[in-house]
């Protein structure tokens, strides 16, 4: 497994050629900034702020370098520089000479590194060799999705095809890689797969009645404009339903799995349909607590939207016919059912798998 993260890393995309071969992206410190063309229209901002940054690394480390930052009066997406900031540069360069400069954002690898290797140290410390093995599989997840997966989108495959193919080889590499080659990981995998089948045919099913447009996720009208109006955008938004659950689902056959582990390890006389009702019996409580683990994440991520309809006064019914919102409510709904049948299916994979 570790091999083929390595190799995933190195693994390309085919859309490496898309940036100009001359062009170079370094970590820059912020010197000095000239806000005069910047004009305030309340709290947005409108203009174009010149920034003067000297770069820390690369062939230009040292020099002073006047950059752009288009300020576009969107303040989710723009960014204001001040003295003293660490920005990500980016130089355009013409026969080894600076011909553009642009402060991209502000410089965040530093922190964000120091947080993985934070959180990897912490898992590392509580389960030992676990812990490193659930860290791999981590990296593992993340790179298939990079690598793969959002490349085959790209390419116009069936979002629902690539997905569920995806996901049959990242729950097998997280699932036996953390849980070890033996039935117990086989009956998680197994439950994972039915979860997931299940919530990929449902979102199918009810896709034609929730009449949502395609376009309803942050920047996909974007990807329309950048030359690929021909995508699927609404098998994308599907597909995203089955990824969103499927850790959530990986997560209840694991726990109802190592639970009938346990039993069949401390009483190898109780016999398949005994371990089956077991397993019944810890799905119920799990799925009690994960029933609810969507319905946070997805409201986590849409608070600020629902709050703009609460000063509105919006009457909650014609919240809940918004786009925005009847997809964040079939994401959660449809993915629940995902978790709700992985648990029985995992009791009985379980049972077959782990009697005496």
């Amino acid at each position: 497994m570790a091999l083929v993260t390595v190799a995933l890393w190195f693994w390309p995309t085919g859309f490496e050629d898309r940036l100009p071969p001359d062009a170079v992206q370094v970590k820059a410190r912020v010197l000095a900034v000239d806000d005069s063309h910047v004009h305030q229209y309340g709290i947005v901002r409108e203009g174009e702020q010149r920034v003067t940054l000297s770069p820390l690394s690369g062939p230009f480390a040292g020099k002073r370098i006047v950059a752009d930052n288009i300020l576009l009066g969107k303040l989710e997406i723009d960014k204001v520089f001040a003295p003293g900031d660490t920005a990500l540069l980016v130089l355009s360069l013409r026969n080894g000479e600076i011909v553009s400069a642009v402060a991209q954002d502000h410089w965040r690898l530093t922190l964000q590194g120091a947080l993985l290797a934070l959180f990897a140290a912490a898992l590392i410390a509580y389960a030992g060799w676990t812990g490193v093995k659930a860290m791999l599989s981590f990296l593992f997840a993340a790179l298939l999705l990079w690598k793969v997966l959002v490349p085959q989108f790209l390419a116009g495959r069936d979002p629902m095809l690539v997905a569920l193919a995806v996901l049959a080889v990242l729950m097998a590499g997280i699932v036996f890689l953390v849980g070890g080659l033996n039935r117990r990981a086989l009956a998680a995998y197994l439950g994972s797969l039915g979860g997931v089948a299940v919530t990929c045919l449902l979102s199918l099913a009810t896709a034609p009645g929730f009449a949502l447009p395609g376009a309803v996720k942050p920047f996909a009208e974007t990807l329309l404009y950048t030359g690929y109006a021909h995508l699927d955008l609404g098998g994308v938004f599907l597909a995203t339903i089955c990824l969103g659950a499927s850790g959530a689902i990986m997560d209840v056959a694991m726990d109802v799995a190592a639970s009938q582990s346990e039993v069949a390890a401390h009483h190898p006389e109780i016999g398949g349909l005994g371990l089956c009702l077991s397993g019944f019996r810890v799905g119920r409580v799990v799925v009690g607590t994960m029933a609810t683990t969507l319905l946070l994440a997805y409201c986590g991520g849409s608070l600020a939207l629902l709050m703009v309809f609460m000063a509105q006064g919006v009457p909650l019914i014609n919240v809940a016919t918004m786009p925005h919102v009847a997809a964040e409510i079939a994401n959660t709904l449809v993915g629940s059912f995902g978790l709700v049948t992985a648990a029985p299916l995992t009791a009985v994979a379980g049972a077959l798998l782990l009697r005496k």
